[in-house]
Parts: structure tokens; C-alpha cells; sequence
């Protein structure tokens, strides 16, 4: 299927294509603002937890943030305040900041709005559209272009593992037949439309594709393995006493995130050494928050959020 099969209007849809911040006021509450200290927002986004920090820190203060995807780079440009700064970067690069340089550090995993609405981004089986899905379009390979050689296995592994989906390997399979018979998938209703083929049964309510989208968007962007780079490098980065908050939107994510938590909120004794002292704990598990049933009542799309708090401790190691 050649690209000039998809034609959008783009003024009419881009006037669709808003974004409602999650869990807005209560993230920004969440880390505790000291007015003139440094804060990271590790994934930009369209702005809206940026603009709030902003606002509560004095001259002094500073706010750094991350984003791979060039639209919302772009967003961050109309930003001219001189305590702002943006890095077209994935938030794993938190590692090359200054260490104890934060006092508070942000990640809101959740795709935009924007993103999933824009048909020529490829996240949606809403609308047809390229089957890219990269949040960076500057680097790697699309959807489109890994299963093109994708080998069965694969595919099933990838839906199976980062889609939690129980007909992984029907889906393949199905994916294979296609490319078989017509060659490459090209779009996402091409994708969405096997996908239907392949699966009987779905929870009343649900898109039979959600699953396979999700896992080959997370497989395509190596979300879980970039969160586990940053959670890592948050340690480093993070002032004693500064806060890590952390919004997640499906389990896989937030499963990371919790068991990092949970593994640094306790001390560590090495059974090879039984009268060394244990390492000493690195965090100090504040708790969750879900979104209250007024913002999901607003913004459907916010119904699965968690988010996650922890404090660094005093003990730097």
C-alpha cells in the first residue's frame, strides 16, 4: 500500500487534538516545590505539569525537561521562560545531568492525547493511518518496518509479553498469513483488521487490536527498558530529600515502578557478609494516588493512572 492512500484534513482534526494534563494539581503538590530549586519534568508531553511547576518556583529556581517527540519539542519552544529548558532527549538521558542536582523529578508515562488522535503517527486503530508509532520519527525503525521481517516468534513474544495478550500467537500467525498473501502491513487499519481476525473473544467495551497496539508501541520505543534506565539514574540525580513522583497508565509500568520503590525502601543486607552493615535504604515510599472519579468523569482516558511517590532519602548511595 503506497503512503499517499492516507489523506487527513489536517486543520479539521488537529482542532480535536487536545491534551488534558493527568493528575495535574496533585503530581506538582506531590513534589513538594521549593521555589528556587532545580526540578526535571523527565517527559514533557504538551506542557501542562511543566507550566504548573513553573509557576510556583521564584528567579532562582530552574526546570529542565526531556521529550523524544519533535511535536512536543515544539510545544516546549512557545515556552520563553529563561528557567526553562528543553532536551530533545529520552528521559533515560537523566543520567548525564548533574548528580543531586534535583529537587524533585516528574515522569508522566502516559502517550499524549495528541499523539493517539494524530492519524499520521500510526498510535491509534481508531483512524487509518501510517503504521509508524515511533515517539521519536527522527530515529529507528517503524512498526511498519520491523514486521516486515518480524519472524512468528517474535511477533508472539512481543504481544504476549508487553500486550499481556492471550492470543499472542494467533495474532502472529495472522500477521504472517497477510504478509504471505499481500505483503507488507502498511497501515493501521490494515494491522487492526488482522488482528480482529485472530482474536474471538474480548472484554465487552474493548477493541479487539488495544493489546497488540500497546505492546508493539512499547516494544518499538523500548518504554519499559528507558523506564528502568531513568528510575535507575533518579537515585543519582535526586537531592537528599528531593521527591520522585511517577504516573504510569497500564501494569507493566506501573509494576516497574512499584518494585523499584519497594526495593530501595528497605535496607540491603548482603548474606555473604553477615556482620556488614546493610546498605542503607536509598527511598522512602510516600504512597499512590489515583485519579478521583471527577477527572475520570472528564477525561476518561486518565481511568487507569497510578501515581507513585518516594523521597531520597539523606543516605547517598
Amino acid at each position: 500500500m503506497s503512503s499517499e492512500i492516507f489523506h487527513f484534513r489536517k486543520q479539521a482534526v488537529q482542532d480535536t487534538w487536545t491534551h488534558r494534563t493527568v493528575l495535574l494539581n496533585e503530581a506538582v503538590e506531590a513534589l513538594h516545590i521549593k521555589p528556587g530549586e532545580h526540578y526535571i519534568d523527565a517527559t514533557f508531553g504538551r506542557g501542562g505539569h511543566a507550566r504548573l511547576i513553573l509557576s510556583k518556583l521564584a528567579a532562582g529556581g530552574s526546570l529542565t525537561a526531556f521529550d523524544k517527540d519533535l511535536d512536543a519539542v515544539a510545544e516546549a519552544g512557545t515556552i520563553t521562560d529563561p528557567r526553562f529548558s528543553i532536551r530533545h532527549e529520552g528521559f533515560s538521558r537523566l543520567a548525564a545531568l548533574v548528580p543531586r542536582s534535583a529537587a524533585g523529578l516528574l515522569m508522566d508515562l502516559g502517550i499524549s492525547s495528541p499523539q493517539v488522535d494524530n492519524p499520521a503517527r500510526g498510535f491509534s486503530f481508531r483512524s487509518d493511518g501510517p503504521l509508524d508509532m515511533r515517539m521519536d520519527t527522527t530515529r529507528g525503525q517503524s512498526v511498519a518496518q520491523w514486521l516486515e521481517d518480524a519472524s512468528i516468534d517474535s511477533m508472539t513474544e512481543v504481544i504476549r509479553d508487553y500486550g499481556e495478550e492471550r492470543f499472542a500467537s494467533q495474532i502472529a500467525k495472522a500477521i504472517d498469513l497477510r504478509r504471505s498473501l499481500h505483503g507488507p502491513l502498511r497501515g493501521t487499519a490494515e494491522l487492526a483488521q488482522v488482528v480482529a481476525s485472530a482474536v474471538k473473544t474480548r472484554e465487552p467495551g474493548k477493541d479487539p487490536a488495544t493489546r497488540t497496539f500497546q505492546a508493539f508501541r512499547i516494544f518499538i520505543n523500548a518504554e519499559l527498558q528507558e523506564l528502568q534506565e531513568a528510575l535507575a539514574a533518579s537515585l543519582d540525580v535526586l537531592q537528599p530529600q528531593g521527591r520522585l513522583v511517577v504516573i504510569s497508565f497500564h501494569s507493566l509500568e506501573d509494576r516497574i515502578v512499584k518494585q523499584f520503590i519497594a526495593e530501595h525502601s528497605r535496607e540491603v543486607f548482603d548474606r555473604r557478609a553477615p556482620f556488614a552493615a546493610p546498605r542503607a535504604m536509598r527511598l522512602n515510599a510516600l504512597g499512590r494516588v489515583k485519579p478521583s472519579d471527577a477527572e475520570v468523569a472528564a477525561n476518561p482516558r486518565s481511568r487507569s493512572a497510578i501515581m507513585r511517590i518516594a523521597e531520597r532519602t539523606g543516605a547517598l548511595t
